[in-house]
């Protein structure tokens, strides 16, 4: 009978250890969540460029060391939703960028009829609408201008994005941005911001909100006027900013050297692709006291491609 008592005292110790131990890493647990949306776009890497078939199942998302609750996933065509789509250039660029456009008018032209295109100009830390968003491609393409050549007297296109970004129309659209700058803070001009790896705080302000706001924001270096534009340690910092704000937002940054590219086609025909491969992805975060950036890792076992994202998202509080 004692040895009875003692094997069932064993027993039950035993079990309550084992409910004491944590899920192992990658297993979703039952932590209370909150739903949240991310657009991802879907990478091909190597010579394959044929996208392959990725289901719900194959996305792995992870927030620390928990695996999420993917609740959806589809194609941005098939979502209900479509893109707004925002053509930025910076008022600051040299106007030798016109010889662009006739590459970046197809690409507007070319855009699905669910795609709603906007065209301004970054001036003043402010954007000026040449185009507000519209499905007629025709017409904003028309609305290009070449740049003045100025930033005026608040040049920082960091601020203009930010300004953009704070006046995005509310509906269901995926937000994308494609900014034509050099990325320098003309703004900021006093001997505390210079110097070799310098990226302008703004950057990062401008990477919180469209990371709060769901923006992708993909970044093409043209040359600016002025002394700053010939300045090496300027150019450098301002594509360092521009390729962290893309980075941490889903997005690519393309520049060559300090030079400006002799074409932005191989640029705009690599945005179609990553446009042409979004997909929405819908999962159970888990909230912090307050509303807020979590951070977030996507991954998937199919070979071949990549899931490319925000580094955060936004999520709800509790």
């Amino acid at each position: 009978m004692k040895k009875n008592v003692t094997r069932n005292v064993a027993l039950l110790l035993a079990f309550a250890f084992l409910a004491t131990i944590p899920a192992q890493a990658g297993e979703t647990t039952s932590t209370a969540t909150t739903p949240v949306q991310m657009t991802v776009t879907v990478n091909t890497l190597g010579e394959n460029k044929r996208t392959p078939v990725i289901d719900r199942d194959d996305v792995v998302v992870k927030q620390g060391n928990q695996r999420l609750e993917v609740t959806g996933w589809s194609p941005v065509s098939e979502s209900g939703s479509g893109i707004n789509l925002f053509i930025l250039i910076d008022d600051a660029s040299d106007p030798v960028v016109g010889s662009q456009f006739g590459d970046l008018r197809a690409f507007i032209n070319e855009q699905s009829p669910n795609t709603a295109v906007g065209i301004g100009y970054m001036r003043n830390g402010t954007v000026k609408i040449a185009q507000n968003l519209t499905t007629n491609h025709a017409r904003a393409a028309k609305a290009l201008r070449l740049p003045l050549g100025s930033s005026g007297a608040y040049g920082n296109p960091y601020l203009s994005v930010i300004d953009l970004m704070n006046r995005w129309p509310d509906n269901a659209n995926r937000r994308e941005v494609v900014m034509i700058t050099d990325g320098i803070d003309r703004f900021r001009g006093s001997p505390r911001y210079r110097g070799l790896n310098f990226i302008t705080p703004d950057a990062d302000s401008a990477s919180r909100v469209a990371q709060r706001t769901g923006t992708t924001i993909n970044t093409i270096y043209t040359r600016g006027v002025g002394r700053l534009a010939n300045n090496f340690w300027e150019i450098t910092n301002g594509q360092n900013g521009m390729a962290m704000l893309s980075d941490q937002t889903g997005g690519q940054s393309y520049y060559l050297g300090t030079r400006n590219a002799v074409s932005f086609q191989p640029y705009l025909d690599d945005i179609q692709r990553n446009l042409d491969n979004k997909y929405v992805l819908e999962f159970r975060a888990v909230p912090g006291a307050k509303a807020g950036l979590q951070h977030v890792r996507l991954s998937t076992e199919v070979a071949g491609v990549e899931l490319n994202s925000a580094d955060r998202v936004w999520v709800n509080a509790r």
